[in-house]
């Protein structure tokens, strides 16, 4: 449970925190503009709720999401569970042995990201901004897609122990290679899409999965191994993305040949 200095202090903090935003927002309201601010009172209650909601939101990572991700590793990754699905025990576990790890990773990074506020707000606008060209649906499913598989890579990695930088240069290669052949209203899009996934919902449980199999796998350090799923969350969503993209001006180009050889 939640003791009341322990909420008080989070409150306080998150209010050390705020102040500077409020004091660049006010200040060059104020000095610069020299207008008076509109709806004060509004803006101030604002600002309470914005301070209050973020005390919750702290005080809910530290008794869920962080404790939640990280037992959900080691229990993934205890010895008695990997050996229950072998025939013999005595062989030594590999990376195959892991594919609870992989599946979990691939789920929690979908359902996360189905979820994320920021990506809805952002599949939003570009369908507005598109005039429906963009799909709500389709662009929140690709990026979610993206993050599933990168974290289950990212995984994969943490059990192997590979250097990090590997993945990621060959990664951005692909980026890059993508960015060329893409529809360019696509790319800007794709690249902030990578962005927008590291956020509110996606970012705690992704950080605990790490530092979870880091502590568990044996042989791995959390420092050097934990972090860096959410490189990955971010990396392959605009591979996805882009991808999508491709994908959908593929299929329309070839529907539309197809009806011209029908109207020939």
């Amino acid at each position: 449970m939640i003791s009341p200095s322990q909420f008080i202090d989070t409150f306080l903090s998150t209010v050390v925190d705020v102040i500077p935003i409020a004091t660049i927002i006010f200040g060059f309201q104020l000095v610069v503009l020299r207008k008076p601010i509109a709806n004060l009172t509004t803006v101030v209650l604002g600002f309470f709720y914005v301070i209050l909601g973020l005390s919750l939101f702290l005080l809910g990572l530290e008794l869920a999401l962080f404790p939640l991700g990280e037992t959900m590793a080691e229990q993934l990754t205890a010895p008695e569970f990997l050996y229950s699905f072998k025939d013999d025990i005595t062989e030594s576990l590999h990376w195959i042995d892991y594919y609870w790890v992989y599946l979990f990773a691939f789920a929690i990074g979908f359902s996360t990201t189905i979820a994320e506020p920021a990506l809805i707000a952002v599949a939003i606008k570009a369908n507005q901004v598109s005039a429906g060209a963009i799909s709500v649906t389709g662009l929140r499913v690709a990026v979610a897609l993206g993050v599933a598989i990168g974290i289950s890579l990212g995984s994969y990695r943490i059990v192997v122990g590979d250097p990090i930088h590997y993945y990621i240069m060959a990664g951005y290669v692909v980026v890059i290679i993508q960015t060329y052949f893409a529809p360019k209203q696509i790319i800007a899009l794709a690249y902030d899409s990578g962005g927008v996934t590291t956020s509110t919902v996606t970012v705690p449980l992704v950080t605990a999965l790490g530092l979870g199999l880091a502590s568990t796998v044996p042989g791995r350090n959390p420092v050097i191994d934990g972090f860096g799923l959410i490189a990955f969350a971010s990396l392959f969503p605009i591979i996805s993305v882009m991808a999508y993209a491709q994908i959908t001006q593929w299929l329309n180009s070839r529907s539309g040949s197809k009806e011209n050889d029908n109207a020939l």
